[in-house]
């Protein structure tokens, strides 16, 4: 490590810029259309996301330059969920807006390679200086955020050894998130099958033809026209609903055990299949002495309370906790993708004088047509498959996860050498 130099940020840093200041961008800014703005959404643990932005006009986005990100930029919260870093993707956009609770800096490439320092930021060393100047009274924040960024202690070495080591990084995150992308669209392609079934009423008839389109007999139900031998009633009639809950957290013999315990912060934005990974873990005891069950895989989770409508695919035994439901049908493929339907009714439908809610009688006010046992059986068989291979993936994902924040410290620290992998 003798040829690993010592900088202060600001000597490696071209610009460090916050973003405009209150009263420079307002909400009546937004429009459709035009440069992305970054809000806290669009930034996580996770990284950079990509989508769901709201927009500012090519003019609007230029009279505030200074808080313009380009590709390669870092972007950091300085004020909210602080420690979130991102980086600015290429091939996108030409540019974006940075909001009012992030800041930007852009790195003098000769010195530093920007996916370098993203990494660097992400281990607990750049998560360390990065937030060793953050106030927890109030809304989480910063103190003098672009003057505590400049001011970080960063080793920095050559710039073949930063590159060797991001490529290591990033081929493991690339990997993760092919893994990604494939089980969305395994999940996409189920779920297209499903409404051909189910809602547009196209399952193959006892000839193997669609249904409908083939002219087979409808009927007419309180849902308008369903197919001869359907039936119509509550979500609550053809699902099992379970509760959770909480083992007391004063006795921490219900603590520290084996049985995985989700909670509503373990909640996908996407819904997912969810396996160990890093949730918390309760002892058998704990499941004895609460009010909690074993849910079985196949289970679908939904969220209950606060932000509701959440939806979750147990893939291994697990308990949970009272935020949330457990739900099983007659398959668990068919119940996942009624659940899937079924969200944007059940939003509508909650209650409650300070938290949005969910309880047991919400699932009676909402009406499906069933199409019996069999039907759905047999859409869980053609599923099953496409399932199977997306849990796979899951579970790959976490040993990558597993192995790149395991090689993250100790090659950014130097303890393990680029040419020992």
């Amino acid at each position: 490590m003798t040829d690993w130099i010592k900088y202060k940020l600001d000597e490696v840093a071209i610009d460090i810029a916050m973003g405009p200041f209150g009263s420079n961008l307002k909400a009546d800014n937004f429009i459709s259309s035009g440069v992305p703005v970054i809000r806290g959404g669009n930034l996580n643990y996770g990284g950079f996301e990509d989508k769901n932005f709201v927009f500012v006009s090519e003019k609007k986005a230029l009279s505030l330059k200074r808080s313009l990100a380009y590709p390669d930029d870092l972007v950091f919260t300085h004020r909210g969920t602080i420690g979130q870093v991102g980086i600015i993707p290429h091939n996108k956009h030409p540019y974006y807006l940075v909001s009012q609770s992030q800041m930007r800096l852009t790195v003098e490439k000769s010195l530093l390679l920007p996916i370098y320092l993203y990494y660097w930021f992400k281990s607990a060393t750049g998560q360390y200086e990065l937030l060793k100047n953050s106030a927890q009274v109030g809304v989480p924040s910063i103190a003098s955020p672009t003057k505590s960024l400049k001011e970080i202690d960063i080793t920095l070495p050559p710039l073949t050894t930063q590159t060797a080591i991001a490529e290591i990084l990033s081929s493991l995150d690339d990997k993760i998130e092919l893994n990604n992308q494939i089980n969305r669209e395994l999940e996409a392609l189920a779920q297209a099958l499903f409404k051909q079934w189910f809602v547009d009423f196209e399952f193959p008839d006892a000839e193997g033809v669609p249904y409908q389109s083939s002219g087979g007999e409808m009927v007419e139900s309180a849902l308008g026209e369903i197919p001869l031998g359907w039936r119509v009633g509550t979500l609550s009639e053809f699902i099992k609903i379970t509760g959770g809950g909480t083992p007391k957290r004063s006795n921490e013999e219900y603590w520290n055990g084996n049985i995985p315990w989700f909670s509503i912060q373990d909640a996908p934005n996407e819904s997912q299949i969810i396996v160990v990974d890093t949730l918390e873990k309760i002892s058998e005891l704990g499941l004895n002495n609460s009010s909690t069950k074993l849910l079985q895989k196949g289970t679908t989770i939904i969220t209950a309370r606060g932000t509701v409508g959440k939806l979750a695919f147990v893939g291994e035994p697990m308990a949970m906790n009272q935020s949330c439901y457990g739900i099983n049908g007659i398959g668990p493929y068919f119940n996942y993708f009624i659940l899937k339907e079924a969200v944007t009714k059940l939003r509508q439908n909650t209650h409650g004088a300070v938290f949005d809610t969910i309880t047991t009688s919400t699932f009676a006010t909402i009406r499906i047509a069933y199409p019996g046992n069999n039907l759905a059986l047999k859409f869980d068989g053609l599923v099953k498959e496409k399932f199977e291979y997306i849990e796979a993936n899951v579970k790959e994902n976490i040993s990558l996860t597993t192995l790149r924040d395991t090689l993250l410290p100790k090659l950014i620290s130097g303890e393990v050498q680029v040419s020992e992998l």
